[in-house]
């Protein structure tokens, strides 16, 4: 029997069903019911969606409106819709402007009343090139290897559907959107604009294109904010440029902790910047209960009168284990002696919550990823000629950052105790930065000088960063 599979944000869900369907009626079967403001006579283009799968060719409706609609398209076999994840805010008919993070993981979009500077609704789905690959090394090999132009019209498609999703929302014509920024990193841009990543993926490993243009994405001029290196891309420079570090005199560092970790030291008036693979971990990828940040997600976990209390996002029953949960539970276990400051745990797991476990293998892959990330911030403050102790202020920036327990952070030797208590978290700064750029066009010469100014640390072949990271992989703070 085919089944539909149903993504929403980081939710997924199956429906099995008999014979061919119309999108529109499985999904309200599913709960997850769209709007049809027009009765679905695909006229309002207001039920888009990312379709894959055994389906219907698109109809003369979908032609017109430049997308899959759920009350027009036919579901004949196994096939997978992603629905945007919406949080409308307002709604206020005028002159609209929209930015996109294009990020590996998942794509987020605001959109904006331009007059007035208004947040007039915000959309997130899942980026649809994760069913090609998980990363961006897959991704760069798949489009070396004749996949380009599926993973750049895969894209494009999702950032018209959350466009059109997130003014229907608002009560905005789509095609009165006059202004798009996106921005992502290096190799996410290169994709979205079709270019090839050959350059990225191999010595010198330098950008042969690092954008600040306009470009015509997707069927609108869309600007794409320079980055700074291959891979230190645009949604660093938006992270900066929101930050607002770069305008003090303090000596600062800027952190995003990912996958891909981007660190950005501010020191007597020189930019540095790094990237350093931390890998999954701290997305709770790659964990054997690990999960995102879900409903039921063990997010805080703590030791209180030498026992172990847990808290899950929305108070649901434990579900898995994300990655703020990760760090705090290995630095709770180190209080409480089950793990030691080499990593070891006598047992083969620790049961957390019934169905919920924390390996030897959890524990060490926290130890690569915080490794990475402690000696990429220790190699590049030693790059800038700076003590720890003379950083005024960290800007964590990113969602994992918007969760992380510093006390946790600092127990695990992830982020230095003395810079524990100077952390600012700045949430998700590459779109507040992109934000800006929408509605300052004049900002843009801005990041060229941004670009202009960023020394590159290359972590790759540094004597220094190898001795750091094998000292970073102990529980040591």
């Amino acid at each position: 029997m085919p089944r539909l599979t149903i993504r929403r944000g980081p939710q997924m869900a199956s429906l099995a069903f008999c014979g061919t369907q119309r999108l529109s009626a499985l999904l309200e079967r599913a709960g997850q019911a769209v709007a049809q403001p027009c009765g679905g006579r695909g006229v309002c283009g207001k039920c888009a969606v990312l379709l894959d799968g055994d389906v219907s060719a698109p109809n003369a409706a979908e032609q017109r409106c430049g997308a899959r609609l759920a009350c027009q398209a036919m579901v004949h076999g196994d096939a997978t819709v992603m629905l945007p994840d919406v949080l409308p805010m307002e709604q206020i008919e005028a002159g609209s402007g929209a930015e996109v993070d294009i990020g590996t993981t998942t794509l987020a979009l605001r959109l904006y009343d331009l007059q007035i500077g208004a947040c007039l609704a915000v959309c997130a789905m899942l980026n649809p090139q994760t069913t090609v690959a998980a990363d961006v090394i897959g991704r760069m090999d798949a489009a070396m290897k004749g996949q380009l132009a599926g993973l750049q019209a895969s894209v494009g498609s999702a950032v018209q559907t959350l466009l059109r999703t997130a003014c229907a929302q608002a009560g905005v014509p789509a095609e009165d959107t006059a202004s798009l920024v996106l921005t992502g990193n290096t190799t996410m841009l290169y994709l979205l604009t079709g270019r090839n990543p050959a350059c990225l993926s191999r010595a010198p490993f330098e950008a042969d294109c690092t954008f600040g243009e306009e470009y015509a994405l997707p069927g609108r001029r869309c600007y794409l904010p320079h980055c700074l290196h291959a891979f230190v891309g645009a949604d660093t420079t938006c992270a900066l440029l929101a930050g607002g570090m770069l305008e003090k005199q303090e000596t600062a560092l800027m952190c995003d902790i990912g996958t891909n970790g981007e660190i950005a030291p501010w020191h007597r008036g020189q930019l540095y910047v790094a990237s350093t693979a931390a890998g999954p971990a701290f997305e709770g990828a790659g964990i054997s209960c690990g999960c995102g940040s879900i409903p039921g997600a063990i997010d805080r976990v703590r030791v209180e009168h030498g026992a172990l209390h847990i808290h899950t996002i929305g108070g649901r029953k434990p579900v898995g284990l994300c990655g703020s949960g990760l760090v705090d539970a290995v630095a709770a276990l180190l209080e409480m002696g089950i793990i030691d400051e080499t990593g070891a745990m006598e047992d083969a797991a620790f049961l957390l919550a019934e169905g919920v476990q924390l390996t030897r293998r959890d524990v060490r892959a926290l130890q690569l990823a915080k490794a990475a990330m402690a000696a990429g911030m220790g190699s590049l403050l030693h790059a800038a000629g700076c003590p720890a102790e003379d950083v005024a202020a960290v800007y964590l920036a990113g969602g994992f950052g918007s969760h992380l327990s510093m006390a946790g952070a600092a127990r695990i030797g992830l982020i230095a105790p003395a810079l524990a208590d100077r952390v600012r978290v700045i949430g998700n700064a590459a779109l507040d930065g992109a934000a800006m750029l929408l509605m300052d066009t004049a900002l843009r010469d801005r990041t060229a000088a941004l670009q202009r100014q960023a020394q590159h640390v290359r972590l790759d072949g540094n004597a220094f960063f190898s001795q750091r990271y094998v000292d970073a992989m102990m529980f040591d703070p």
